[in-house]
């Protein structure tokens, strides 16, 4: 049974022993696939709890004006390997800020040169990943060694995610029958039938029912504007006069807009691995399916070079190979040894996870090689990894969070069915081999029970310092015509290329490092295209 793809690429790179792969991506489709979140720590409540330090406590209520909420003055309280743990109050609704409010939780790694030159703020994607979490993992995996020498050094949770005020859906036992079940109501049924998208639509309403249940007036605010609004305020907690930002993935988003809403108080913003703010959601599935494709294809040229290849040659005999365990696992499920079952949904997850980034390629190796023998329980584990579940516990809210925001910032629309069914051919035809399960991903976001916020549209960032734009020609979640593209649309955007594999930039190339670091240090900008390898 092909149910239709949860989360795809937006942004979620993952490899627990790769503090790189923990930028999320989480982006994307709203397929299942892949985007890839990162988190590699505890959820942040859980470090509290080890530490001996006490839990901060909230400063005093605003007075219900932006400027106060702005004026907020955090208690910072020591709260792992160094850092500090700060929690702040946000307006549950920004047209509103005299009305109810939410928590947003904060990490800091204080300048370690002594004084700091100011603040840069960094997010590692999703939109569901833990800033706080992907901090407190170490800021080696955020900034480079001289950039934390200058800064102050500050992650948050966006609203809806993490240790902050969260999204909440189902339990564990749920979540798994969500993410894993089948579902004997789809089971049967023709893929892309009316009959099937009836079941598909009331399984995903399902979900969303239970997050409005557990989650309440909150699941109406998560946006990305709204993230945006507590960015700013953000700033002004902290005294700077402009924005300094990393984002990575889905955090260019953010920064994106955020150079667009407030230009004038844009500083330095790096945008690490570029989402295009005009692309619709369909535009995204459609990239990044023909993205995960090629960097599939890149794989398995690698991998028929060597003598412990799982795969034969030529390429496209090696991704035949692919594409008949996808079908097989397709028409029979496997089960773990855990009881789980094992979909070509799941086994599609599996094989992107290791795809953000080419040091983790010989998980696929090891994936083809035990489906091909029936034992699922890798796939399962890099699923695992995707989702952040550990020993059956979902360590934090990512999934829950990645579509709640994801269905707030695309249009939905009404459900045109004849043109989901043309969307999924499309797909079919542009990558033979994952294409196929990467249809009827809008789904989702049409059974869910809050309207979008906003409508997705070009930025220009009118008056803006200038920005920088990081592309990777070979980006396989966020495809380097994104970065292209937004670096166009700012009017102050600057385009620097790596030409490699993998997803965003910063941390791969000796040439990234530098151009980004002398940006932040400086504000210097290259004068053309370093064109970095």
């Amino acid at each position: 049974m092909n149910r239709p793809l949860r989360r795809f690429a937006n942004d979620r790179e993952r490899d627990s022993r790769s503090t790189r792969a923990r930028r999320v991506l989480g982006f994307a489709a709203l397929a299942t696939v892949a985007a890839l979140t990162v988190t590699g720590c505890a959820p942040i409540a859980a470090l509290l709890q080890q530490a001996t330090a006490p839990e901060p406590e909230l400063p005093a209520l605003p007075d219900g004006t932006v400027a106060g909420f702005g004026a907020q003055q955090p208690e910072w309280v020591g709260c792992e390997d160094g850092l500090e743990c700060a929690v702040v109050h946000a307006p549950l609704d920004w047209n509103q800020p005299s009305g109810e409010t939410i928590v947003l939780r904060l990490v800091k790694q204080e300048a370690l040169g002594g004084e700091a030159a100011g603040t840069l703020f960094v997010n590692p994607g999703g939109p569901g990943a833990s800033g706080v979490d992907y901090l407190s993992g170490g800021a080696d995996g955020a900034v480079q060694p001289d950039v934390q020498e200058a800064y102050d050094v500050v992650a948050w949770d966006p609203r809806g995610v993490g240790a902050s005020s969260p999204v909440t859906c189902l339990d564990d036992a749920r979540m798994d029958e969500y993410l894993f079940g089948v579902d004997p109501a789809e089971a049967d049924l023709d893929v892309g039938s009316d009959a099937w998208m009836e079941a598909a639509l009331a399984h995903e309403q399902a979900f969303g029912d239970a997050c409005l249940q557990e989650t309440g007036d909150l699941l109406a605010h998560v946006s990305t504007a709204e993230t945006v609004q507590d960015l700013d305020m953000l700033r002004a907690i902290v005294g700077d006069p402009k924005l300094n930002y990393l984002g990575y993935s889905y955090g260019t988003y953010i920064g994106a807009r955020y150079a667009d809403a407030y230009p004038e108080r844009a500083g330095r913003l790096v945008l690490d691995g570029a989402i295009d703010p005009a692309a619709s959601l369909s535009d995204v599935v459609r990239e990044q399916t023909r993205g995960f494709e090629t960097a599939l294809r890149t794989y398995v040229a690698d991998c028929i070079s060597r003598q412990d290849c799982p795969l034969n040659g030529p390429v496209d005999v090696g991704m035949a190979q692919i594409s008949a365990l996808l079908d097989q696992v397709d028409a029979k499920p496997l089960t773990g040894s855990d009881g789980r079952s094992f979909t070509a949904s799941t086994m599609l997850t599996a094989i992107i996870t290791p795809l953000y980034a080419q040091s983790n390629w010989g998980y696929l190796d090891e994936l083809f090689s035990s489906v091909a023998q029936g034992d699922p329980d890798i796939g399962l584990t890099l699923a695992d990894f995707y989702y952040d579940r550990e020993n059956g516990t979902y360590r934090s809210n990512s999934t829950e969070a990645f579509t709640a925001i994801n269905c707030l910032d695309y249009p939905a629309g009404d459900v045109d069915r004849d043109q989901m069914r043309a969307d999924a051919a499309e797909l079919a035809e542009i990558a033979p081999t994952i294409g196929r399960f990467q249809g009827y991903g809008d789904l989702a976001c049409a059974a869910w029970p809050e309207q979008p916020a906003a409508e997705r549209g070009p930025v220009t960032g009118a008056g803006a310092d200038p920005i920088l734009v990081v592309g990777t020609t070979g980006d396989p979640a966020t495809p380097y015509r994104w970065a292209e593209s937004l670096a166009e649309q700012l009017e102050s955007g600057v385009l620097v290329t790596y030409n490699g594999e993998g997803h965003t930039a910063y941390g791969e190339s000796a040439c990234i490092n530098g151009v980004i670091d002398e940006y932040l240090l400086t504000g210097a900008v290259p004068t053309s295209d370093p064109q970095c390898s």
